[in-house]
Parts: C-alpha cells; structure tokens; sequence
C-alpha cells in the first residue's frame, strides 16, 4: 500500500496558496495558472469541497516552522524545485531584508545554495532578491566571509 499521505499535504499546501493568492485579488483562473492546477480544483478549493481538513492543518503546521524547516518539508512533498519555489513564496509567513556587505569576494557559494534562486552575481558581487528570499538563511551561515545579513522584516 501507498502512503498518500504526502499527496494530500501538498493539496493542503496548495489549498493554502490558493486562498492567499484570492486574498491578493486574483481571480480564479490566474490562481490556478499559477500553481500549475486546473482552475475546477481552485473553485473546489475555494469553496471548501474535496478538502482533507486533517491535511491543512498539516500544512499551516508546516508553514509556521522556521524558514528552513519550512523550506525542507515543502521539496521534500511537492518533489519538484519550481512548484515548491512557488509554494514557499506565496505561503511564507514573513518577509525579509537581504544585504550583502562590501566584503563579499564573489565566489558564487550562496548562489549555488539557493534553493529560492534569490541570489546572482553582479560585478563579483552577490545581489539578493529579498522578494523571493524565504529567510533560510542557507546563504548568511555558509558564506566564507560572512558578509550576507538575512533580517526578518517587523511588521508595523
């Protein structure tokens, strides 16, 4: 016998993203392009039909762990690196400030850590997109000359 546990989590998982992508005003259709499902499974999800409440509720566990735990347990479900990228972007608890001091050497370590691909080369020097930054922080404890700073952004 299969576990399928893995599977309704991730339908938890997407469930989630789908009502927080309602909550930023997108419709229907543009939610289910997103998340890469057919637009009949985001009205099921949103109107609360097919659902494993169980499921959510594993999902939201997952979704208030650490950044990096967090992280970890969304590739390990959804087992394919952009729709989890996705996931994690639109389900993230928190935003973060991405800085990279002028001590950086360029040696391009963080950009290959990067699960998020938040983080390229510019000029020898590492440039972070803090939008699709999800505070793992992989990138700030590996760096050699540890000048990557992740802060989490206060809300007001």
């Amino acid at each position: 016998m299969v576990n399928k546990m893995p599977k309704h989590i991730a339908s938890g998982l997407k469930y989630l993203a789908a009502v927080k992508l309602k909550e930023q005003g997108h419709n229907q259709q543009k939610i289910a392009e997103e998340l890469d499902i057919d637009r009949s499974t985001v009205s099921h999800y949103l109107n609360g039909r097919n659902l494993s409440w169980n499921s959510i509720d594993v999902a939201k566990t997952i979704t208030d762990l650490y950044p990096k735990d967090f992280l970890t347990m969304v590739q390990a479900i959804i087992q394919d690196p952009e729709k989890s990228r996705k996931i994690v972007i639109i389900c993230k608890k928190y935003e973060y400030d991405a800085f990279v001091d002028d001590s950086c050497i360029g040696c391009g370590l963080c950009v290959d850590l990067c699960f998020m691909k938040s983080i390229t080369l510019v000029s020898l020097k590492a440039q972070i997109n803090s939008i699709h930054c999800c505070g793992c922080q992989t990138c700030e404890n590996e760096c050699p000359t540890n000048s990557i700073k992740i802060l989490e952004i206060e809300d007001d």
